[in-house]
């Protein structure tokens, strides 16, 4: 992130996300808002940055984000640290087959920007390996916490396993699946507390993105200055 103060307006093409709250620290409502160039005919959305202008001082300071193009960029305010004091969720949908979402947590405590979250590190933090069994299961292991999950597939019906499947049950041949990136980061106060907690949302597909086994969920909270998992839950559907 790249700060930049300016006491003046800023010439961004438009505002494409808007939110107000004490982000400063000082109790007084800052304005915060997304710009970004949109693309003719299209909700694509080039350039987007971060803006906060200072309730007290009028200044604005704008934050150049590491990833920066996407459709339906979004805002929330919200206590993720317990310090009080909002920081700022961003969401940008990179349009993609497998629902895939950039999000970033911003603290501006003190008119300092300071990075809380970003999804390339919690993706490369949270793998997973996929393997389909014999005897219509799938394994799903989480390497971050060391946990395993079987899959019942029984549910998906004859046509499904037949392809996958002889008439004993084996695997006619070896398939691995895998885990998408973040497609979802939900603030959740799950202890009443006025601190959110985030749940994230990672995909679990077999053969291909359409070919949908469940969902990796997983709690996060603010402990020693970085977000660690709370708990860990494997939904199918």
């Amino acid at each position: 992130m790249n700060p930049t103060n300016s006491a003046g307006m800023m010439s961004q093409p438009s505002i494409v996300a808007f939110a107000q709250g004490d982000v400063t620290g000082d109790r007084i409502i800052d304005h915060v808002y997304l710009t970004g160039t949109k693309t003719p005919d299209s909700p694509f959305t080039q350039n987007i940055t971060l803006h906060i202008k200072d309730g007290k001082t009028g200044i604005t300071t704008s934050i150049q984000l590491g990833d920066n193009v996407g459709y339906n960029p979004s805002l929330l305010l919200g206590d993720f640290t317990g310090n009080g004091v909002d920081e700022i969720l961003i969401g940008i949908a990179t349009g993609g087959s497998g629902g895939i979402i950039i999000y970033y947590i911003v603290s501006f405590v003190g008119n300092r920007a300071r990075l809380l979250f970003d999804y390339n590190v919690y993706n490369n933090q949270y793998q997973y390996d996929v393997m389909y069994l014999d005897n219509y299961k799938v394994e799903v292991i989480s390497k971050a916490n060391d946990k395993k999950y079987i899959i019942d597939l029984t549910t998906k019906g004859p046509e499904y396993l037949n392809e996958i499947y002889d008439k004993n049950g084996k695997l006619k041949s070896p398939i691995t699946g895998f885990v998408d990136p973040l497609s979802g980061l939900y603030p959740i106060d799950f202890d009443s507390n006025k601190v959110f907690e985030l749940l994230a949302y990672q995909k679990i597909a077999g053969r291909y993105h359409a070919d949908s086994l469940g969902y990796i969920l997983n709690t996060l909270s603010w402990k020693e200055n970085r977000f660690i998992l709370q708990n860990q839950y494997l939904a199918i559907f």
